[in-house]
């Protein structure tokens, strides 16, 4: 892969452990500022909406400046956010910092995507995504357990003050390494909301919140989970969330693989599987075993249907001539699907049903998932029928 790939995946990196590392963070941040552990979960919930806002809103604002510089711009931003949330006097900062953080996400991986796909030959285009996704990978078998470690023996404040030393890295990487392209065309904001007509792009999107959402729902309080109903030690959070990072990244490996061969038929699989490891999650929360066995499938599952995704949102705007915001919308939708996902996580357990509850929860949302999926999916066929027939 080019280098300025490996400079986004670096990217990616600090965005994916600020993203989901909060998950091993919310007993420290519970006990500091004297909450609970569903009020600690906005601190997910508003990062996810922060995505889903910042994404479109900064592609638009950002429509006349050149793809590499609005780069370096969100990196710096990104930075900027982190610090806020380590130094934060109180919650309500903290949230600030994280909404303020969540902004760059979405329009990073949005541009991002299209540059990385631009940058080989067409037949590679989703390994180059998938690489690129890499780095959120990376960071849940890496940055989240080492970010968790640290809030555990030393504080949560130094998680984010270490991923703000990632950000400025990153910053450095797009800077040296990112070529300076001009934009070919400047995006044209009518054109690029014309994607969102495009019924295709609409339920691919639905698959986009909905399958992320279920296994958000889980890992959101997958630390409460772990130790008030399996019983393992609270240290113990930290390897159990480098097994969330291995599949995590066994996923994206087997979405960047065969998405190209077989994008739905992938998607058939990886969604139902999700909700069928999420219901036996449900059932099974109390073994150990059991435990760690379904945190593996389940990121796996919910993984391998990233970059397909983006991937198949991008081609349908692409053949709308509105790649650009569409791309950073749907990395928008992912984060809001985290949202709802953290949200009715939180909703479950705080309507007393237990700390196993967000697993049925989100096995429902991967259903739904799986349905919007067979409904885009029969729709192709049905076109694709059309077309022999009109031959």
């Amino acid at each position: 892969m080019p280098l300025a790939i490996w400079a986004l995946a670096l990217s990616a990196f600090g965005i994916g452990t600020t993203e989901f590392v909060i998950a091993g963070l919310l007993p420290q941040v519970a006990s500091e500022f004297s909450i609970t552990i569903p009020e600690a979960g906005n601190l997910a919930t508003v990062y996810a909406l922060g995505v889903f806002v910042g994404a479109p809103l900064l592609i638009i604002l950002g429509a006349r400046i050149p793809r590499k510089g609005m780069l370096m711009l969100l990196m710096g931003l990104f930075v900027i956010g982190n610090l806020i949330t380590a130094t934060a006097s109180d919650f309500s900062v903290a949230l600030l910092g994280r909404l303020v953080t969540s902004l760059t996400h979405g329009a990073f991986f949005g541009i991002g995507s299209i540059l990385a796909a631009d940058m080989v030959a067409s037949n590679k285009r989703v390994q180059a995504i998938a690489f690129m996704f890499s780095g959120l990978t990376i960071a849940n078998l890496v940055g989240v357990p080492v970010g968790t470690w640290l809030s555990q023996y030393m504080s949560w404040r130094d998680t984010f003050y270490a991923i703000t030393a990632v950000g400025v890295l990153g910053f450095v990487g797009v800077m040296l390494l990112v070529p300076k392209i001009q934009n070919l065309e400047r995006p044209q904001i009518r054109k690029e909301f014309a994607a969102f007509t495009n019924l295709r792009v609409l339920l691919a999107m639905g698959i986009t919140v909905f399958g992320p959402a279920a296994f958000f729902t889980s890992i959101t309080y997958i630390a409460p989970m772990m130790v008030e109903i399996a019983k393992f030690d609270p240290a113990s959070v930290t390897w159990l969330m480098v097994v969330f990072g291995l599949g995590l990244c066994l996923g994206n490996v087997l979405g960047g693989r065969y998405a190209d061969k077989a994008l739905m038929p992938l998607l058939y699989v990886t969604l139902a599987g999700q909700a069928i490891v999420l219901f036996v999650f449900s059932m099974t929360a109390h073994s150990q075993i059991m435990s760690v066995a379904c945190i593996l499938l389940m990121a796996g599952f919910g993984f391998a249907t990233v970059s397909p995704i983006q991937k198949l949102v991008m081609d349908k705007a692409r053949a709308a001539g509105a790649p650009t915001l569409a791309s950073a919308v749907n990395i928008g939708l992912f984060n809001l699907g985290n949202a709802i996902g953290a949200w009715v996580g939180g909703f479950v357990i705080a309507a007393g049903l237990g700390y196993a509850s967000p697993n049925w929860a989100g096995a429902l949302l991967s259903a739904i998932a799986l349905v919007l999926a067979l409904a885009s999916g029969a729709m192709d066929r049905r076109d694709s029928a059309a077309a022999l027939q009109v031959a």
